[in-house]
């Protein structure tokens, strides 16, 4: 298995999909069936890509050893399956599989199974008999990977820091805030260039939906007390063969900690993108989508150009 995990979360791009057109001219989406257990306010987003991925999203058992019965955890399953290990991926901070909305079908044209799976305590699991989500019960959701691809990941965070000692009506009133429409609009102007409000409207909405369910903010709330992701001392250990993605025009998690992040993996090879911020599968799904391929592959290539030369 291939997984590639990215850091933190709205979305968007700048792909067209066909749209029928009513009598008179006026243009409406494609009729989409999207499961009923997603958030009602599905139906408002007009990104076309995140409705089509939305329709796909599933919801399968995963039997855990924090929980009497399995969570039924939701992803969207590939169309189809190979021989080959699938490339399974993993969204950012307090986000959804439909951040993967663009570079998902570009991975699934190239013939890979392809999974984007929704981290326990985000994205669309029933967790309305709420688990565990801090960071062990996050943890067992994962497997063993034979190859890794980290995109602006958010490795050198020390944690939720301070926010782990907040008393519970203090989390839950940060907790809200971070769901609030305006502080993610704000993040997309820290994200993204160059793009008008309404479609900066539309990508928030895309990037809160999974916020949209009564047991998001206990879960956030757990998750945030139990001290979040501290892995930077852990760094080393990683001896599988890794890909660092990484937009140049960041401004969320700096360049340089990329080159950090580089020279501090064992075997690790870093592709930055130029003209590119921080969710480089949402702005350049094209450039990331062929650098995962060739990446998957390089093996591939390496052992027939053994077989040749013999």
């Amino acid at each position: 298995m291939v997984a590639v995990t990215a850091s933190f979360a709205p979305a968007t791009a700048t792909i067209t999909m066909p749209m029928k057109k009513r009598s008179g001219g006026t243009v409406c989406f494609a009729e989409l069936s999207f499961p009923s257990f997603l958030p009602k306010q599905v139906e408002n987003i007009k990104d076309s890509f995140a409705r089509k991925l939305a329709t796909r999203i599933d919801r399968l058992p995963v039997p855990v050893s924090f929980a009497d019965n399995s969570i039924m955890s939701s992803c969207v399953r590939p169309l189809i399956q190979s021989k080959t290990s699938p490339v399974v991926l993993l969204h950012g901070f307090d986000s959804s599989c439909l951040e993967w909305r663009y570079t998902y079908p570009l991975l699934e044209e190239a013939g890979f199974e392809t999974w984007a799976v929704d981290i326990l305590g985000w994205g669309f699991s029933d967790l309305e008999r709420l688990p565990p989500c801090n960071v062990a019960s996050k943890r067992e959701h994962f497997y063993q990977v034979e190859k890794l691809v980290l995109i602006d990941a958010s490795v050198y965070a020390e944690g939720t820091g301070n926010l782990a000692t907040l008393p519970r009506i203090a989390a839950y009133a940060g907790v809200y805030l971070l769901k609030s429409i305006p502080l993610r609009l704000y993040v997309n102007v820290l994200t993204f260039t160059g793009i008008s409000f309404g479609t900066s409207l539309d990508w928030t909405n895309v990037g809160r939906l999974h916020c949209l369910y009564p047991w998001w903010e206990d879960a956030t709330v757990d998750f945030m007390i139990s001290g979040g992701y501290n892995v930077s001392a852990q760094i080393q250990q990683i001896k599988k063969k890794t890909l660092i993605i990484w937009g140049e025009e960041d401004q969320i998690i700096i360049n340089k900690l990329a080159v950090r992040l580089h020279c501090e993996l064992p075997n690790a090879t870093i592709r930055q993108i130029p003209d590119c911020g921080h969710l480089p599968h949402v702005e350049r799904p094209n450039s990331v989508a062929k650098l995962i391929v060739d990446f998957v592959h390089e093996d591939c290539f390496k052992e027939a150009e053994c077989v040749s030369q013999y």
